[in-house]
Order: structure tokens, then sequence, then C-alpha cells
């Protein structure tokens, strides 16, 4: 059996998961695409050393800020140690926020191959109503021009609709996927406050030597906390704006992290009791020791 334990940013993943690590005998694997990369600690929200309290934690800290690690990678990498965990009689237990990273593991989630570039031109209005016509399914914003054209790509080198390739995967594993939920307004405050904490703890200096540095790769520039702080290093913007962005950013993606999770995994919720968190921890280990998921 393998457990996923997913959620939104801030609402309690790590402390779960390495909870349930103790009492089912389990290591943990990291599914956050921020946290595979060394030097990236407080942004990112990367577990301690303290707080792993010797479980044994994979996939954090592997790469370097430099290398373009895909999704095929982590595929490829996390599989490895699922078999391995499992090979070993304890539990797999993935963490983390980033979707598709945990469906592309768990998944028969196939990777087609991008042939040359196809040129697709007019109107966000007029792909749009295009990409209706092939796929009636597609959960993308009618104003998002840049994924609509990817939608259309795919369409158009493979032959089928990317809402079926989402869709038709089926998961290889035995795997019961376990979600943190809480209520907006608790949620939003906690991310808030974590940002504080992040500027209290270092963030500030960790970002200015990756400015400092001049990488802007894939993975400097796609968590929440540096490129938002960049400006501030430029002179552009106060560091009162710059911090308010990275809990507006924060906030935003917390909203699509649930919304996600929510439509493409079946994923058995729990609201999170931040008065005793020992309450939430029973609550999911009564759950999963049920005959039909823990034996």
């Amino acid at each position: 059996m393998v457990i996923a334990i997913v959620g939104p940013t801030c609402v309690g993943k790590t402390k779960l998961s390495v909870e349930l690590a103790k009492a089912l005998d389990g290591e943990i694997i990291n599914a956050d695409s921020t946290q595979i990369y060394k030097g990236m600690d407080i942004a990112t929200a990367k577990v301690t050393e303290d707080e792993k309290e010797g479980i044994p934690h994979y996939l954090f800290d592997q790469e370097e800020i430099t290398t373009d690690y895909s999704i095929f990678n982590y595929q490829k990498d996390c599989r490895k140690y699922i078999d391995q965990i499992i090979h070993n009689k304890r539990v797999p237990i993935l963490v983390g926020g980033t979707g598709l990273y945990i469906k592309s593991a768990l998944y028969d989630y196939q990777f087609d191959k991008e042939e040359s570039k196809i040129e697709i031109e007019g109107t966000t209005e007029e792909l749009y109503q295009q990409l209706g016509k092939i796929d009636p399914n597609t959960d993308i914003h009618p104003n998002n021009r840049k994924r609509i054209i990817r939608a259309l790509t795919y369409y158009y080198q493979n032959h089928k609709p990317m809402s079926e390739k989402e869709k038709a995967d089926s998961p290889i594993y035995d795997v019961i996927f376990i979600g943190l939920t809480a209520e907006r307004e608790n949620l939003y405050n906690r991310i808030n406050q974590r940002v504080f904490s992040m500027v209290d703890n270092g963030l500030l200096e960790e970002a200015k030597k990756i400015y400092d540095s001049n990488i802007r790769s894939k993975a400097v520039l796609t968590p929440i906390g540096y490129k938002e702080l960049f400006p501030y290093f430029d002179g552009t913007i106060s560091l009162t704006e710059a911090i308010s962005n990275i809990q507006q950013n924060s906030r935003r993606y917390a909203k699509r992290q649930f919304t996600w999770f929510r439509h493409q995994l079946p994923v058995h919720w729990f609201n999170v009791n931040y008065d005793d968190f020992t309450k939430t921890i029973e609550e999911v280990l009564i759950f999963i020791k049920k005959g039909t998921y823990y034996e």
C-alpha cells in the first residue's frame, strides 16, 4: 500500500506525514517540485532535520537549481523509491502539493512525445472555441492563452484531447489519498503568518543569495518567495510590497491546489484541527487502519 498526503500549501501535510510514518512504519517521499532542489529551503517550507524525527526522507535536496528536472525524471525516481520501500516491507508515504508529480508516479501516466512545434494562430477567444469543439471536457480558463495553445498542440500531435489523457490513467499501486483542508479564512491567515515567519527565519538572505547568483532557471522562478523579492532587490518595490505579493500568490496557489486535487484524484478529505492536531492524526489513522486500507 502507498499513502499520498495532499492538500494546499501550509495546511499541515509535513507534520501529518511524519506522524503517519512513525505509526505505520513508513518512509517519506517528497512530492513537491520545488523541494527537489538544493539551497531552496525557507521559501519552499522544506522539512528540517529536526522535523524528520529520524524518519527516512527521499527526493529532497537532490538536484542543483541549474538542473532542468522534469516530471518524467520524477516519475522514474519516485517509483524507484516506492518499489524499494515496499520491498523492505515498509509503507511509502508521498507528501506534497505538486499534483502532476503525484499522479505521474502513482498512475499509469504516459508521456506523449512532442513532435515539431505547430504554429497556432488566432485570438484567444477563437482558439478557445476551437478547443471547445475538440475537447468539450476541458477545464482550461477561456483567458489562459498559453494553456489553450498547449492543449491544442497536444491534440494535433497525439490525436486525442488532453482531458481524455488526464482522466483515462489508472493507478498502478494500491494507494489511498489523504487530503488535508481547512476553512479558507483560517488557512489564509496561516499562510500570511508563515510568510512573516519565513522572513524572520532568513528568507531574505536565502533569496538574495539566489538573486546574486544571476541564475534564473525554472527551479528558481517556479517557487513562490524568490521572484517576488527580486524587484525589491532591484529597488523597484518596497519590502512590504514584496511580502504582500508573496502572501497573495501563496493564497492563490493554495486555492488552485485544492481545486486540482478535488478534480483529479479520489481524495478522502480531513478538516484539520489546529487546536489539537493529534485529533486529526488519530482520525486519519483510524481511516487508514480500516481493513480495506491497512492490514
